[in-house]
């Protein structure tokens, strides 16, 4: 693990910062900073502590350092001491709330913070109106002590990309603080943007090491293609390019014995539904009369591992950690509920732990064929799509061949099989690597700022 430090800040007005010996040894050193702030001091070795780095009061309030105990790191480059890392959360719909300044994600947005003395970074959550592009500062929330407070800190040294849908990244006011802070300031700015399935697909088609987990996906284009589909896998999928949560998602079925097709999919009302239609017109005239068939695409149908008589998937979620290396941080399995097109707990899906639906040697045996697929698959899309990624969410499934296929990639995965008490510790897991990548980013910046930028 890389090294923290504890801040102290003594009350007095010296420019003067006391350093472990080790960190400033046979170095020339002039300034500290924290954030976008710095400013000119001079160094000197700690008398008898090599655990933390004491500054005074007057460098606390010249450089903004809310003063909370956290451990942090220190980065030395350019003859400057930066201590850190400071990292924001952008994200978007801020009450007035005091208890609540996040609506209903308060309580994800709490336990994200919560990781920071174990991470060794100082993150805040702030929207496009807590900036001061004058002042050079955002107006942050910290929560510290169980509690939230605001506390005008200087621009972070990384921002994490935590926008809860696609109005908001779509939204031009948002679109030009992120170019602003990324073009303007060179911030580094991780997990931009929701994926489109199908753009995803396309960019992983490129890569042949993951092409053998890829479900044959196109956009809709006639009812001619179904049917080829139709006869080639008996079933496919039918979903919106952009959904999420399993809206939208639709199961059609061909029965060649009596040449009937199906339609499962959940109604307006939230019930799942499974009709019959003589013929493939008929079933879009009824079931997508209302629906704009070009923003769908088409998806091969696996017949997946089953359990209980229900289909099951998987959720897989990964994250670089503070040394930039994916991990498989959860394995979840959802199962299907009874007449479900999806998983989705919503649709009366179920989370189980793999190892209480198989037995033990095959839970090792799918637990490593998932995670290798999901470390491919990382990689794969790290290089193949634009923007800095530090976690995904995978929809994987296995076939009753053993095979593993991708069904869905998401940048900002949903936190739901983390309500099984079982998964609690990966919970806090995939917290915190996600604040962790931010110090990896920091060093990156400081260090190799061309392999960031480029």
């Amino acid at each position: 693990m890389r090294k923290h430090y504890l801040i102290e800040v003594a009350q007095n007005d010296q420019l003067i910062v006391f350093c472990p010996p080790a960190v400033i040894q046979n170095k020339l050193i002039k300034r500290i900073s924290f954030g976008s702030k710095s400013m000119e001091v001079e160094f000197r070795p700690h008398p008898d502590q090599d655990d933390r780095i004491v500054i005074s009061r007057k460098i606390q309030e010249t450089i903004q350092f809310p003063h909370f105990k956290i451990p942090m790191h220190a980065f030395l480059e350019n003859e400057i001491l930066y201590i850190g890392p400071l990292v924001g959360i952008f994200t978007s719909g801020f009450t007035s709330l005091p208890k609540q300044p996040i609506g209903e994600r308060t309580l994800f947005f709490s336990k994200l913070l919560s990781v920071s003395k174990t991470v060794g970074a100082l993150p805040f959550v702030f929207g496009e109106p807590h900036i001061d592009w004058e002042k050079g500062t955002i107006e942050g929330y910290f929560f510290h002590d169980d509690a939230w407070q605001t506390i005008e800190v200087p621009f972070p040294n990384v921002i994490y990309d935590r926008l809860p849908n696609r109005r908001s990244e779509g939204s031009p006011k948002l679109i030009k603080v992120r170019e602003r802070l990324q073009k303007e300031y060179l911030i580094p700015w991780y997990n931009p943007g929701f994926f489109n399935k199908l753009d995803i697909y396309e960019r992983l088609q490129q890569d042949t090491s993951v092409t053998n987990y890829l479900p044959e996906t196109y956009p809709f284009i006639s009812f001619s293609s179904i049917e080829t589909m139709l006869s080639k896998y008996g079933h496919i999928f039918i979903k919106p390019k952009n959904g999420s949560l399993g809206l939208g998602v639709h199961q059609v079925i061909y029965d060649k014995h009596k040449d009937d097709y199906y339609c499962r999919f959940q109604d307006d009302k939230g019930v799942n539904r499974l009709r019959k239609y003589s013929s493939l017109e008929s079933l879009f005239q009824s079931v997508f009369a209302n629906q704009s068939l070009e923003k769908m695409l088409v998806q091969q149908g696996i017949h997946l591992l089953r359990t209980e008589q229900r289909s099951v998937d998987f959720r897989v979620h990964t994250n670089k950690d503070d040394l930039g290396k994916w991990n498989v941080t959860a394995i979840a399995a959802k199962i299907a509920g009874q007449g479900s097109v999806t998983t989705h707990a919503r649709s009366g899906g179920d989370i189980r732990t793999l190892s209480e639906i198989f037995p033990k040697e095959e839970c090792e045996l799918y637990t490593e064929k998932l995670s290798n697929a999901a470390l491919l698959l990382s990689t794969a899309l790290d290089a193949n799509v634009e923007g800095i990624i530090g976690e995904i969410g995978f929809d994987l499934g296995i076939d009753r061949t053993g095979d593993v296929w991708l069904f869905e990639a998401n940048s900002k995965p949903g936190r739901s099989i983390f309500s099984h008490p079982e998964l609690k510790e990966f919970d806090y897991l995939t917290r915190k690597l996600s604040i962790a990548f931010a110090i990896f980013l920091t060093e990156q910046s400081l260090l190799h700022p061309e392999e960031l930028f480029k």
